[in-house]
């Protein structure tokens, strides 16, 4: 019998699971589906065609255009469309390497984007020199060391706005305000911050900033790259004149129609958000402080609302996921992207910690569909998974106190 993804059926579990791992994904707001749904069986006209059809898909995505500028306070005609926070950092990198003809010196943080990791090694592989500067054990980039590592001849600075494995935020503002007076422009991945806080670009002072639909309910596949008016910039995608030549080829109408409604819904609904979140994450781990040796990173740094990093001494991080999915509840172990390698992250080992706490953490991500009623039972069974965990297969505490 042939495959067929619509006889497919979810398990039963897996329905009545809560999914408390929004930093790898959120779920796709119903709203956001309702106003993609045309635009996947009804209206199929390309962007780039002069008739009416096409002139349809393009005002759709003039509007959705309009809604992510807003969403961050910039002039619809800086975003560029596109598919991935990846592919964007990818076109960044390449743009100040190209255009420097890959002479010259990059900075960015230690812990990056595996996305801006490897764009980074890529331009140090083409000769270029590069500075990695390592976070805080608070989870913090020091912009002290960001700036005292600038040269006259660094063309990129990149500093993410928020860490996804701890939620840290970075102080991009503060790098970014004695960069701009140098002529040194400064990107920022902003995916796990938009739309989870307020984000402007006129605040933060940066040249580039990226944004993934995804990280705020809306759909995958649906990215921007804001490039601020009269950055130069040279493009990584070349072939058609989409973009204004930023970014070629065939426009993705619904995940840009998608990506513009979530925009609309973030930005309007975000106030409500912030304190939703909050309140969930608040409670979490207010009740972590009834299991032993558990501890929390990062906890007095300024962080996402809803965004949780626990280490659960003498239990391994790897099994606690694999038991609490069992019980019905989608946690992490760190960022999606590393998902199945089993070492210690190098976020947290860039942090100070040891490979064992590191191996013992779990991330806890929530969203919207999340309920503070929620939370109480969550943690019962965390507690007992948890101890089941450190009975059977218990790794070297190196704490015996509660939370941190």
């Amino acid at each position: 019998m042939p495959l067929s993804v619509t006889s497919h059926k979810v398990d039963s579990v897996a329905m009545n699971a809560l999914y408390f791992d929004n930093n790898a994904t959120t779920p796709l707001d119903r709203r956001v589906a309702e106003a993609m749904r045309p635009w996947m069986w009804e209206e199929h006209g390309n962007p780039a065609s002069i008739h009416q059809f096409g002139r349809a898909a393009r005002e759709a995505v003039e509007v959705a255009r309009t809604a992510v500028a807003r969403l961050i306070g910039a002039a619809a005609p800086e975003i560029v469309f596109n598919s991935s926070g990846t592919e964007a950092m990818n076109a960044v990198f390449w743009s100040v390497g190209s255009i420097a003809e890959f002479k010259g010196h990059v900075i960015f943080s230690a812990f990056e984007h595996p996305a801006a990791q490897a764009s980074a090694d890529r331009l140090e592989s083409f000769g270029m020199e590069v500075t990695r500067i390592p976070p805080g054990n608070d989870g913090v980039v020091p912009a002290e060391a960001v700036i005292a590592a600038l040269r006259p001849d660094t063309k990129l600075v990149s500093l993410m706005l928020a860490n996804n494995e701890l939620g840290t935020l970075q102080p991009v503002s503060k790098v970014a305000a004695t960069c701009r007076p140098l002529g040194v422009p400064v990107l920022t991945d902003a995916v796990q911050a938009v739309g989870k806080v307020a984000v402007d670009v006129e605040q933060l002072g940066v040249d580039f900033l990226i944004l993934g639909g995804h990280k705020f309910h809306g759909p995958v596949g649906s990215a921007a790259l804001w490039i601020r008016k009269g950055t130069p910039f040279e493009s990584w995608m070349i072939g058609g004149s989409q973009e204004r030549h930023r970014r070629s080829g065939t426009l993705n109408v619904p995940a840009i129609v998608g990506l513009g409604r979530a925009a609309e819904l973030a930005l309007e609904e975000l106030p409500h958000r912030i304190r939703q979140l909050g309140a969930i994450r608040d409670r979490f781990e207010a009740g972590l402080s009834r299991i032993p040796d558990a501890r929390i990173h990062c906890r007095d740094a300024p962080r996402l609302p809803h965004t949780s990093h626990i280490a659960f001494l003498g239990a391994e991080g790897e099994s606690l996921t694999i038991r609490l999915d069992l019980a019905g509840y989608a946690v992490s172990t760190g960022a999606a992207c590393s998902s199945g390698v089993v070492e210690p992250s190098r976020t947290l080992l860039a942090i100070g910690l040891s490979a064992a706490e590191a191996l013992a953490s779990i991330r806890v991500s929530f969203g919207i569909t999340n309920h503070e009623e929620e939370v109480d039972p969550f943690l019962a069974v965390l507690s007992e998974s948890v101890a089941a965990l450190r009975a059977v297969a218990p790794l070297a505490s190196t704490s015996t106190s509660a939370v941190d």
